[in-house]
């Protein structure tokens, strides 16, 4: 069984005991979270539920288990012969999630 689900502008296929990074959510640690933007779910047997935009009733249930910043990207901008140069770093904060159920 897997479900398409929506959450922070991503789309993700998750199945029961996936780990995911999404984008931040504010959740406590060790607590249940909701994610309800379900576009499609599958029940494994081949039969496929889609949603218009999203599947009446469907949820995810899932399992904070850590808040972080991901590695550093570094934005460097210049013009050239123009001795314009700028440097910047962007650490993206995400929280890790645990797929517990599917509910359909």
């Amino acid at each position: 069984m897997y479900a398409v689900l929506n959450t922070g502008g991503k789309q993700y296929k998750v199945s029961e005991g996936d780990i995911l990074r999404i984008e931040k959510i504010s959740a406590e640690l060790n607590s249940t979270v909701e994610l309800t933007d379900v576009l499609a779910v599958s029940n494994g047997e081949g039969e496929l539920t889609i949603g218009n935009p999203v599947v009446e009733g469907a949820k995810v249930v899932a399992k904070v288990l850590a808040h972080g910043k991901a590695k550093k990207v570094v934005v460097f901008k210049f013009k050239p012969k123009k001795d314009y140069r700028k440097k910047q770093g962007h650490r993206q904060p995400f929280t890790k999630i645990l797929i517990e159920k599917i509910e359909a």
